[in-house]
């Protein structure tokens, strides 16, 4: 296997564990980013261009959207945003800036040295891939789309408040 294959994997394992091990909702869902972003570097180092796209625009982009919009759908208030922005300092950036500075590295190295295009495997086309989802894991794609409405309903739930009444006197 590639060395960028172990790299790209030990980021996405390092950056899992500090997404859940974060208290800071925010801090978290940066360090998320980049899982699923190394996790599209592991995919392309294993001659899945197709896939690798598919999760950085996919989870990386739609589902993490979709986060925020929860996070910000909670509201917290005014004394939680000004915890927040107290929590966020530049060196709270390090940790996820390092580790997206390593797969870009990575990236860069693969698309210079042309090693992307050497696939051990081969290459997979998105036909083939089509034909894997929607053919014997049929199944998995049909419950992981619940499970992500089950989330959807779920944020919308707690993210949902009740008007408050004036009280008549």
């Amino acid at each position: 296997m590639s060395i960028t294959f172990y790299i790209a994997g030990a980021v996405a394992v390092a950056a899992t564990v500090f997404t859940v091990t974060r208290l800071n909702v925010v801090h978290a869902l940066l360090y998320l980013v980049i899982s699923l972003l190394a996790v599209a570097v592991v995919f392309y180092t294993l001659g899945a261009p197709f896939l690798a796209a598919l999760e950085v625009i996919i989870y990386a982009g739609a589902i993490m959207v979709l986060f925020v919009f929860v996070v910000m759908l909670l509201n917290l208030g005014k004394a939680e945003a000004r915890a927040e922005s107290a929590l966020l300092k530049p060196s709270m950036w390090i940790g996820p800036g390092v580790l997206a500075a390593i797969l870009i590295a990575e990236l860069l190295y693969l698309l210079a040295s042309g090693a992307g295009d050497a696939y051990p495997a081969g290459v997979i086309a998105p036909e083939q891939v089509g034909m894997a989802l929607f053919g014997p894991y049929l199944l998995g794609v049909e419950l992981a789309s619940m499970l992500l409405l089950a989330g959807l309903v779920a944020a919308y739930h707690l993210g949902w408040r009740k008007p408050v009444q004036p009280e008549v006197r």
